[in-house]
């Protein structure tokens, strides 16, 4: 296992580029399999969680190569059908490839996605909103079984507004037979880019980024080229990072558009932070922070990717802020590392915490949970006095492209080691 060893007290300074999107590339992996001809995509992040939804489709029989961030995807070849058990416990976001296997081949069997350990997320509304095609599923053990001889069109009500699980039904649906509706679709950026490779694949879709997403069926579709959007979440991390070590950094491909809530919660925290030509995000060093609110919802609202590094610019806030995590009831974890560290955080339920401030850190061994709460902790050491060691980042590695090496660029002192 590797470790960060972070010497605290550095304020950051300089310009970065943010990556794409990996929440969005992912599903377009996923998306490639739906044709037999060949997918390229650009701007792809190289982190662990998209090496390893590649080696799973690599396993079905799909033909990879991924150099400087391009990614060329060719499932002609893909003739398998059954999941590999112990890539797919490991990676949550697999659960999005059911979707174009069943509309594709007619069947999949795999098991219960697994993933970071922020809370029970069953694979319920995916199941329900496939039925709903006609899919039959059924559960042997810990393995579910998909089969659909065709897919057809409905009115499909998704029981929550998950994000994967639109996704999952998006894609299904363009090689289902007639007119899909997707009500109470989730809106995030990642959905929309996403109908946007699809179209350029063939497919027939309005409304995606939308509540509701209206999908024509065809036949076939084709191979495209398409640019993944840039990081939101790795956008808004760096833009926390920046504000807390009262820094001046220069955030560069950034859609702001994207990030609408965020910006106004660091405004609301009396960051300051301006948009610059319309991609690049400056923040800028500030004397006084303000507490704020924080409540997590789906897009359009604050992202639960965030709650948890933004907890730390809260620590250094004036007064009391309250943060109330609405979707995962397990992302909390983080609190009782940032508690080690000197935060005076208290977690009154499985949503809430509350946090008063200022209060100053200090370097300690602390552990990671998952992607966020690592990047968190990374940020808590980054201004902490003293020296901290941060294990199990392995997790951090799934969701940021060599953030140690960016981080070192801006001034950190940060080291890896294995």
């Amino acid at each position: 296992m590797s470790k960060f060893i972070i010497n605290g007290g550095t304020s950051l300074e300089g310009d970065i580029e943010i990556g794409g999107a990996k929440n969005a590339a992912l599903k377009m992996i996923a998306a490639a399999l739906l044709t037999d001809q060949s997918v390229r995509l650009t701007n792809v992040p190289e982190i662990k969680d998209i090496e390893s939804l590649s080696t799973i489709i690599v396993k079905l029989g799909a033909k990879v190569q991924f150099k400087h961030h391009t990614m060329d995807i060719d499932c002609s070849g893909v003739s398998e059908v059954k999941l590999d058990v112990q890539l797919v416990k490991h990676l949550r976001g697999s659960v999005v490839l059911i979707g174009p296997l069943l509309a594709r081949f007619g069947n999949v069997i795999t098991p219960q996605p697994g993933g970071c350990l922020i809370g029970s997320r069953p694979i319920d509304t995916h199941v329900q909103a496939l039925v709903q095609l006609g899919a039959q599923v059924k559960l042997d053990g810990e393995f579910y079984h998909f089969e659909a001889k065709k897919l057809i069109g409905n009115k499909v009500v998704l029981s929550e507004m998950s994000v994967t699980a639109t996704e999952n039904i998006l894609m299904a649906a363009t090689l289902a037979e007639g007119n899909t509706e997707i009500r109470l679709a989730a809106s995030e950026p990642e959905i929309e880019d996403l109908a946007v490779l699809l179209v350029k694949m063939g497919a027939d879709i309005k409304g995606a980024g939308t509540s509701v997403i209206k999908v024509k069926g065809v036949q076939k579709l084709n191979g495209a080229e398409h640019e993944v959007i840039p990081d939101r979440i790795e956008a808004g991390t760096f833009a926390v990072a920046a504000a807390v070590s009262r820094g001046n950094v220069r955030i560069h491909n950034v859609n702001p558009d994207h990030l609408d809530i965020v910006i106004q919660k660091l405004k609301d925290a009396n960051v300051n932070v301006d948009i610059e030509d319309n991609t690049i995000l400056h923040v800028r060093p500030t004397t006084m922070f303000s507490p704020v609110q924080i409540d997590t919802r789906p897009h359009p609202g604050f992202p639960t990717d965030l709650q948890a590094p933004f907890s730390v610019l809260l620590t250094q806030a004036n007064g009391m802020s309250k943060i109330f995590e609405t979707l995962y009831e397990g992302r909390l974890g983080y609190v009782k590392e940032l508690a080690k560290m000197g935060a005076d955080m208290k977690i009154t339920d499985a949503h809430t915490v509350v946090i008063n401030g200022p209060t100053p850190l200090y370097g300690k061994d602390i552990v990671s949970f998952d992607i966020r709460a690592g990047a968190t902790l990374i940020i808590a050491a980054i201004i902490a006095e003293g020296k901290s060691t941060i294990d199990n980042i392995e997790l951090v590695d799934r969701g940021y492209e060599k953030i140690d090496e960016q981080l070192s660029k801006l001034g950190a002192s940060i080291k890896r080691v294995d």
